[in-house]
């Protein structure tokens, strides 16, 4: 009887298995787009309430659901969106795009009815901020206008080096370590002005995402955190124009149809000019920037879309016109969009990026020229299995071109001889596999895995060293030296002197306790083949990028993160909780009085040792009503250590771990958004760090009437605490019906309270009382601005 019972019950359940499996199922795809000016909006909720099933739109707009025939009511949800709700038949397969409307708040309630700052609880995503454009805008304006950079630092795990200082860092990471991309072309610094701007211009911006762990497997290069940003694909309904007029900096876009609803073009130029006010007191220093996006979209048919992109910028700093720095990026993208069926698609790209970085001194009488191009191809595909799993494959190669640099004299009597530092040559490729897949209700799971190459190409010759040796160590004054070559080795053209390979997996599982709860844990292993040469603990014109060969190897990450995620009253509040933990191999670091500059040899002064960083990050949310905002806090700590490579050696700090220039022990950040009415907004942000670790003399010896100070163990002190407050507030004056054109006033103060918060701090002996002295350089104080905003 039991026997008979359990062969009913195998064959039942044999048949409804079979039977689930060989139930009709047909797929229901197509875009999402804004319905004003025709921009696919990615990130889209795209929820089937029935089956509570769904999945979002990829970073070109596209969707795709496989489900078993029958008729479902379809929701779309996007931040800042009206939700659209419909009922679908679907009997066979579907194509169909949808067109979101914005969303006009009623400032009585200001309640947004999606939630669409909703943890996504289900999905096996951490690590992750995303911010769309909308949110940004509503955030505070510091001298008159949002900054894409300024803004994730308001994240918990993301800090910058100090002020006045480029560059940002995420979980204890340098700056370098961070992959940032702009319609996919790499851009190498990040800043204008020495970080009081971001090189993207907002206006231009259409939606960002910050990986901080949890990285899929299509991104690699980098050890510490991508930031994936998209430009605006241009209006194709209408021609409009956008801008604003600030004291410091003013910027206009302008964006229409070439052919209605099937080209778009989109052009936008920023420019600083607050240098030529110190012409007028005969002032000849001056700092300002420039910079030009562009974007020509076109859709071919349903199933095939082009788009070309660019990028170009430039600072330029002058103290007399005998001191000119002049640095920036520039990028295209040709990009091939390519539906080969209702479940895959396909992106290729053509990318060209190139950082230039340069000195005119006129003084000593040379010009400086340096840089990295880097010449990209990218075929990435995505297949929607079912409504459960999704794959992500491709491949990826970069060939590099290095430009350490250039010497050549500005006149016949400056006595500089013309001088070119070895070129140096590199190629990457990568090929990846991503699996995003619902195991059940409660979990859901991320896995993939990359393989990257390197091979630093000649043409070049190479030192070599006794005992491969770069760097000797001296026994009897306990300091490293630079080691002298024994011979060289040539290499011809594209000839390899150095090849790696590195497997990457990656895992991201999240498991939901319940609708408004769900726990989260990842694990990921990157590859980074580039080094930043630099003597400072921000990016700046003078820093080199070089490829790793046999004495520089590549950065090797592993970093594990886990946290706790939480809704609360149906998304009114979310929290996010994450504790991580990453160790990286092969960090760089310098030997005392390493020279950085002009070296062609640079081996012969960086050692190889290990990086680590551990925190707690909590990132708490309010996301409806008249005021929103968000608090932030960090609790990390980021260390390096160089040991001996025997037991004769002292290494770096006496072998032991000592804090990285970027480490922040706490980082608190509050942002608040205020709504009082239909004219008037208000916005504020507060930030607490910790001090920049630095290395403060100990101690000091008179030697021949010259006092020498005496310095102990590397950034055992720090600078004092940073804090500082802005302010904006913004009017919008009644508009006009019968008038087309929108104008804002947008008031700001930035450093409300006048921190003098210290960009260094420097140590001096008084010419008058002869006393050793302290002097703190503060760069900013406070910042009060207006800009006047406008559309038509």
């Amino acid at each position: 009887m039991n026997k008979t019972i359990k062969l009913v019950s195998i064959i039942a359940a044999i048949f409804f298995i079979n039977f689930s499996y060989s139930q009709e199922k047909f797929t229901i795809s197509g875009s999402v787009s804004d319905a004003k000016n025709n921009e696919t909006l990615l990130g889209v909720s795209v929820y089937i309430r029935d089956l509570k099933t769904g999945t979002n739109t990829n970073e070109y707009g596209f969707y795709s659901l496989t489900l078993p025939k029958g008729t479902y009511t379809i929701t779309i949800s996007y931040l800042g969106f009206t939700e659209l709700t419909e009922e679908i038949n679907l009997n066979s397969d579907i194509k169909k795009n949808y067109k979101l409307t914005e969303e006009s708040l009623l400032l009585n309630e200001v309640i947004v009815t999606d939630k669409p700052n909703k943890i996504n609880i289900q999905k096996a995503e951490l690590s992750t901020n995303k911010l769309a454009i909308s949110t940004i805008k509503k955030m505070p304006a510091i001298l008159g206008e949002i900054d894409i950079i300024k803004s994730i630092l308001t994240l918990p795990g993301v800090t910058n080096a100090g002020e006045g200082q480029s560059g940002f860092n995420v979980r204890g990471g340098a700056a370098d370590q961070n992959l940032i991309l702009l319609d996919e072309a790499t851009i190498y610094n990040s800043s204008h002005l020495f970080g009081f701007f971001s090189v993207f211009n907002a206006d231009a911006i259409k939606d960002l995402k910050l990986y901080k762990g949890g990285i899929p497997a299509k991104y690699g290069g980098r050890v510490a955190s991508v930031l994936d940003i998209y430009q605006k694909e241009g209006n194709s309904n209408d021609f409009h124009m956008n801008g604003g007029i600030g004291l410091i900096s003013s910027r206009l876009l302008a964006e229409g149809p070439i052919v209605k609803n099937k080209a778009s073009f989109l052009v936008a130029g920023r420019s600083s000019y607050a240098h030529l006010f110190l012409k007028l007191t005969d002032n000849q220093n001056s700092a300002y920037f420039y910079d030009l996006n562009t974007k020509l979209s076109y859709i071919i048919n349903d199933n095939n879309s082009l788009y070309v992109s660019g990028y170009f910028g430039r600072d330029v700093f002058s103290l007399n016109n005998s001191f000119v720095n002049t640095y920036g990026n520039s990028v295209l993208n040709v990009r091939w969009n390519h539906l080969f069926s209702n479940k895959l698609f396909s992106n290729a790209s053509l990318i060209y990026s190139d950082y230039y970085y340069g000195l005119k001194l006129d003084f000593i009488g040379f010009n400086w020229d340096s840089g990295i191009k880097n010449y990209n191809f990218k075929y990435d595909f995505k297949y929607y299995l079912n409504d459960k799993t999704k794959l992500n494959f491709g491949l990826n190669s970069v060939y590099y071109d290095f430009n350490p640099g250039k010497i050549e004299p500005t006149n016949s009597s400056s006595g500089i001889n013309p001088d070119q530092l070895d070129k140096k040559y590199a190629f990457e490729p990568a090929v990846y596999i991503d699996v995003e897949q619902t195991l059940s209700e409660k979990i859901s799971v991320n896995y993939g895995l990359r393989y990257s190459s390197f091979y630093r190409l000649g043409q070049q010759e190479i030192n070599s060293y006794l005992n491969n040796e770069a760097v000797v160590f001296n026994p009897e004054l306990q300091i490293y030296e630079k080691a002298t070559p024994i011979g060289t080795e040539s290499f011809g053209k594209n000839e390899t002197i150095a090849s790696f390979g590195n497997f990457e997996p990656r895992i991201a599982v999240s498991y939901a306790i319940n609708e408004s709860e769900a726990i989260k844990a990842s694990y990921n292993r990157m590859s980074q083949y580039l080094h930043l040469i630099s003597n400072t603990q921000s990016p700046t014109p003078l820093d080199v990028w070089t490829p790793s060969d046999d004495f520089l190897k590549p950065q090797l990450l592993d970093q594990f993160a886990v946290g706790y995620f939480r809704n609360f009253e149906n998304g009114k509040y979310t929290l996010e909780v994450e504790s991580f933990y990453k160790k990286i191999k092969n960090r760089l670091d310098y030997i005392d009085g390493a020279d950085l500059i002009a070296n062609n040899a640079i081996e012969q002064v960086v050692l190889s040792g290990n990086a680590r960083a551990y925190g707690l990050e909590i990132l708490a949310k309010k996301n409806e009503g008249r005021l929103n905002g968000w608090v932030s806090y960090t609790l990390s700590r980021s260390e390096q250590q160089t040991p001996g490579r025997n037991a004769n050696e002292t290494g770096i700090n006496n072998g032991e771990w000592y804090k990285t220039g970027w480490d922040k022990l706490h980082n608190l950040s509050v942002t608040g958004m205020y709504q009082l009415n239909e004219k008037w907004s208000f916005g504020s942000i507060f930030s607490l760090q910790s001090g920049q670790p630095v290395t403060y003399p100990n101690g000091q010896y008179v030697y021949q009437d010259i006092s020498v100070p005496n310095y102990g163990l590397r950034n055992e002190n720090r600078l004092p605490t940073y804090h500082r407050l802005d302010v904006s507030a913004t009017l919008v004056p009644e508009k006009n019906k019968n008038r087309k054109w929108y104008g804002e006033w947008v008031f700001s103060v930035y450093n409300v309270y006048s921190r003098k918060n210290a960009a260094s701090i420097s140590f001096r002996q008084n010419q008058d009382s002869g006393n050793n002295e302290a002097v703190r350089l503060s760069i900013f104080g406070i910042v009060p601005s207006v800009t006047y905003n406008f559309k038509f």
